[in-house]
């Protein structure tokens, strides 16, 4: 049988996931996935298993599923995580406002 995982130990997982997420690159963007505002969700499971809602700047992003991928192999590897599944979602669809302030800034949108 499973220990339920606190909150704290969830949020602790959550950012490791983060952390991961901060070192996936669209090829043709210098900035990563997390900052352009692609994750739209992060939910860890009680089984250790990670749901992930993400998007892409555009729906035919052509390195779509090399990132997914990535995205997919990197959530795998943090310490505490089983299994990742990841959702392509294109609602709501994604645009310059989810940025962070430093995404905005790398790519000289302010």
């Amino acid at each position: 049988m499973h220990a339920i995982m606190t909150q704290e130990e969830k949020t602790q997982l959550e950012e490791r996931i983060v952390d991961v997420l901060k070192t996936v690159y669209d090829p043709e963007i210098p900035v990563n996935i997390y900052d352009l505002g692609m994750i739209y969700k992060i939910d860890v499971k009680e089984d250790s298993t990670v749901e992930l809602d993400m998007t892409f700047t555009a729906p035919n992003c052509p390195a779509a599923d090399y990132i997914l991928e990535d995205v997919r192999t990197k959530v795998e590897s943090v310490d505490g995580i089983n299994g990742a599944n990841v959702n392509l979602v294109f609602e709501p669809a994604w645009d310059q406002s989810m940025m962070s302030e430093e995404a905005r800034v790398e790519l000289g949108f302010d």
